[in-house]
């Protein structure tokens, strides 16, 4: 013992003099593998957004994706490691204030922490902070439909998503002035959100952050819609042979994919309490329901605002949860309603997008696998 003392003392004086951290592996239990402790700097940058944003940043050639891989990537971190690498996912992504932009930095500390935890099992502790991530960037995750080669950059400053001249842009409807966005659809390499999404579906806390987050989005992106349930400011022209996109084309594509976000989450759901990674899903729900008590209702004004992404995943409950919160088409769809009845949406407007709602629901339980 005393010889194993000496030679540990040895190597961390020589670490320390080269200026090199290294996680130290320490002897796990007698039936598991050995854990790795993660390095004070690593734990430091949970206490320090800006270093962790400096961390995390690729740049935009993504030359340092290796070493935000190195810094996250971790099978069997000791402790409270797990913990420590979603809080410094968490304080590298997040915007300074509900009312405060993303930065170009910090979104392309999002698309790396999605690209680096492709298939990547996340140790004990660390989902929670990685959904605060993803819920963060709740609009540009929900873009994501697979590779696109025109992606050319892992995001993008806010002059990239301005409006065009009929007040469209590929990154979303009604976004805030100022605002960087990550570009999850840039290919090389692939960084899939729903990927991730099916690997924090697993823990409860994490779960619940995610869906509070798509149904805050639901009801903020309503609240927005003119008294047609259409984007105002989108203006379609006419195209050959003097067709014409119908104003509603755009809002009823984004809907359809806030709802594949929420059927693909109760989809996985399914999935773990049929093959057993989810023992009890009568428990995993009750967790649910202690980290996510609240419902999002729409207002009953149009709203003109256009605050930024962070805004929508610190959005209030309007009130707490009903006893059907897991039923979560009822749960959209008891929103819709109220909704449309307090702004007067005509009624065959308001049954196209409930039967948007209904068709890809039902559509996501089927497809994810």
């Amino acid at each position: 013992m005393k010889r194993h003392r000496l030679l540990t003392s040895a190597v961390a004086l020589a670490l320390v003099t080269t200026g090199i951290t290294v996680p130290l592996v320490l002897a796990g239990s007698d039936d598991g593998p050995p854990c790795r402790g993660i390095p004070a700097a690593t734990r430091a940058l949970a206490e320090n957004p800006a270093a962790a944003t400096r961390a995390l940043d690729p740049g935009d050639d993504l030359r340092r994706l290796d070493a935000v891989r190195a810094l996250l990537v971790h099978e069997h971190p000791c402790g409270d490691g797990g913990e420590v690498l979603g809080e410094v996912v968490d304080a590298a992504t997040r915007a300074a204030g509900g009312d405060v932009p993303h930065t170009l930095a910090q979104a392309r500390a999002a698309f790396a922490v999605t690209a680096v935890l492709n298939d990547v099992e996340l140790p004990d502790g660390m989902a929670p902070g990685v959904a605060r991530m993803l819920a963060q960037y709740v609009v540009d995750h929900h873009r994501y439909l697979g590779i696109d080669d025109d992606a050319g950059l892992p995001a993008v400053p806010a002059e990239s998503a301005r409006p065009d001249g009929e007040g469209w842009t590929k990154y979303g409807r009604f976004l805030a002035p100022g605002e960087s966005h990550a570009d999850f659809a840039h290919a090389h390499p692939a960084a899939d959100p729903e990927g991730l999404l099916a690997e924090l579906a697993k823990d409860p806390q994490a779960f619940a952050i995610l869906y509070a987050a798509e149904r805050a989005w639901f009801a903020h992106y309503l609240e927005r819609l003119d008294g047609q349930g259409r984007d105002a400011g989108y203006h379609p022209k006419p195209g050959k042979g003097e067709y014409r996109s119908p104003q509603t084309s755009w809002v009823d594509s984004d809907i359809e994919h806030m709802t594949d976000r929420v059927g693909v989450l109760m989809a996985y759901r399914s999935i773990y309490a049929r093959n057993g990674t989810i023992p009890d899903v009568t428990a995993f729900d009750a967790a649910v329901r202690r980290y996510a008590p609240g419902v999002y209702l729409a207002g009953e004004e149009q709203v003109t605002s256009r605050p930024p992404m962070a805004s929508i995943a610190a959005r209030r409950p309007s009130g707490r949860a009903d006893e059907d919160l897991m039923d979560a088409r009822h749960q959209l769809n008891t929103v819709l309603d109220a909704w449309a009845a307090a702004r007067r949406i005509p009624a065959a407007r308001a049954t196209a997008l409930r039967q948007v709602i209904d068709n890809r629901y039902v559509r996501a339980l089927w497809m994810t696998r």
